[in-house]
């Protein structure tokens, strides 16, 4: 009896059969493309990066170099004088020299007109008109005088009363309230207005004339 195995056909492996040169030849130049364009792809999007952080930083330069700082201001003179004379009140003026400085280096600073105002205990005791429009060139000081007399005051003799109070207590504490509405420049290009308010404290001694502690003091900025 012959052997079952021995007459059945044998079917070979389909996947065993040898790769022809031809079918080779396609598959390795499929995969080269598809690295090519997969380098390619990679370079044209770091390139592109590269580009982008370079722009970000460029912009991040110019935006600290041109990103408008608030001016600067300092009290440097303030006197009232007679406040030791009891009806001081009906003669008394104030006198006041501010500085303000433009911290910019490529930022200029237009002011329109400027007002001051002094306050004690938060109560207005005069005010005045102070500059017409000024401009500032970048880094530049100004100094801004101020004179209240007369119908620019406002103190009446109860006031007057409590500022000797605290004269002979050793000070006297005022502030000044310096209002302007102001514009930056950069080149030919325009900021919008901003109402600014430097608000410097003052303290004058027995003879009214401003403490050394207080002098040359920065005032606080900001803008409403």
């Amino acid at each position: 009896m012959h052997n079952m195995t021995d007459s059945l056909p044998v079917r070979s492996n389909p996947s065993a059969r040898p790769i022809s040169r031809h079918h080779s030849a396609n598959y390795i130049v499929h995969r080269v493309k598809e690295s090519l364009s997969t380098r390619v792809s990679k370079f044209i999007c770091a390139i592109f990066l590269t580009l982008l952080l370079c722009l970000g930083i460029v912009f991040f330069i110019l935006w600290i170099n041109l990103r408008p700082h608030r001016p600067r201001f300092h009290i440097r003179e303030f006197s009232i004088p007679g406040l030791g004379n009891t009806d001081g009140f009906e003669t008394s003026h104030i006198s006041f020299k501010i500085t303000a400085h433009n911290p910019n280096q490529k930022v200029s600073v237009y002011y329109y007109s400027m007002e001051g105002s002094v306050y004690y205990k938060e109560k207005r005791v005069g005010s005045t008109n102070l500059t017409h429009p000024l401009y500032q060139d970048p880094k530049d000081t100004s100094l801004i005088e101020g004179v209240l007399r007369g119908p620019t005051m406002a103190v009446n003799k109860d006031r007057w009363k409590q500022m000797g109070r605290d004269r002979n207590q050793g000070k006297v504490v005022f502030r000044l309230d310096v209002v302007s509405t102001i514009r930056f420049k950069v080149y030919s290009w325009h900021s919008k207005r901003h109402k600014m308010h430097a608000n410097c404290y003052i303290e004058v001694g027995w003879d009214g004339m401003l403490l050394s502690r207080t002098k040359d003091k920065r005032c606080p900025v900001y803008f409403s």
